[in-house]
């Protein structure tokens, strides 16, 4: 199958790029490179670097006939997007818009598109979270996901075009970035190795959902092959608060650092963590790596790049 990966230079898509290059698809990556990186190019990928805004990026759904588009091309930084909301909407809106405009003219059938758990459910009703959890984003970022979730589902009944959302929690794994807007398990294992002091923001006991990106992996190759359009949940259903991560990662790393707090972020979310009882069932997708075992792995991933 003839497959697009927006963002394909990233930490996620990336790992999604390599995987559907093993099941023998013919891969097509576009990105800017604002913040993914070459050497996360897999080789048998084809490979445009180019902003989605782009008007040139019809030439891709042209020339490549272009099947399924797997969407990871995001401005992905919640403080940028409260500070430039514009910003954030011309791309992960426009951007989008762009993309589909083109598709539907090429006959894309299918999207795969990587939304968002935490961002779209906002302040949580009850723990975990399902799909008909109500949804109040309080960023920028999460509303330009939702709204992005609504133009598929008029892209599915104007056009036909299929499509399968894909709620993540919060991902961690290898090639995650530890600078810009990062996960704290990539900056605590980046800070811990370089023999600097990690610093918790607040009391460290506001939670998260946390999913080995392998996993989040099998969750893109099940929905590939899903007949029809849904919206799916990608978590573990298990919340890990900031200070038992701390202690996971300092005894993975070795590192000698005490657990420093600094004051709370202001509008931090307290407790975020998402059901993935849909996709158990409909597809049999379940989170297989414990965060013990994530966290060592993806050590090894920071140590091996050191």
């Amino acid at each position: 199958m003839k497959i697009l990966v927006t963002g394909g230079a990233g930490f996620i898509a990336s790992n999604v790029s390599d995987a559907l290059i093993n099941e023998g698809h013919n891969v097509v990556i576009v990105d800017d490179l604002s913040g993914g990186k070459m050497e996360n190019v897999n080789p048998k990928a084809k490979f445009y670097k180019m902003d989605i805004q782009d008007a040139q990026v019809e030439n891709i759904f042209r020339d490549e006939k272009i099947e399924v588009m797997v969407h990871h091309a995001a401005q992905m930084d919640v403080r940028k997007s409260v500070a430039d909301p514009k910003f954030d909407a011309s791309v992960n809106v426009l951007g989008f818009l762009n993309l589909m405009e083109f598709g539907r003219k090429y006959g894309l059938k299918k999207v795969i598109f990587a939304s968002t758990g935490g961002a779209i459910y906002g302040e949580q009703d009850y723990f975990p979270a399902d799909e008909n959890h109500p949804n109040r984003p309080l960023s920028p970022y999460g509303i330009t996901k939702l709204v992005t979730e609504k133009y598929l589902f008029f892209y599915k009944e104007v056009y036909g075009i299929e499509h399968v959302i894909l709620r993540y929690a919060n991902i961690y794994g290898p090639r995650q970035s530890p600078h810009g807007e990062a996960g704290v398990v990539a900056i605590f294992t980046s800070k811990m190795l370089n023999g600097e002091q990690p610093v918790i923001n607040g009391d460290g006991k506001q939670t998260r959902d946390y999913v080995f990106v392998g996993d989040v992996v099998n969750a893109n190759l099940l929905a590939l092959q899903y007949n029809g359009s849904n919206i799916f949940n990608i978590g573990t259903g298990i919340e890990t608060d900031v200070n038992q991560l701390f202690h996971h990662l300092k005894t993975h790393t070795r590192s000698s650092c005490e657990e420093r707090h600094a004051p709370a972020k202001a509008g931090e979310q307290m407790r975020s963590v998402i059901s993935s009882k849909k996709i158990s069932e409909a597809l049999g997708w379940k989170p297989t790596v414990s965060i013990e075992d994530g966290l060592k792995i993806t050590v090894e991933y920071f140590k091996s790049k050191k």
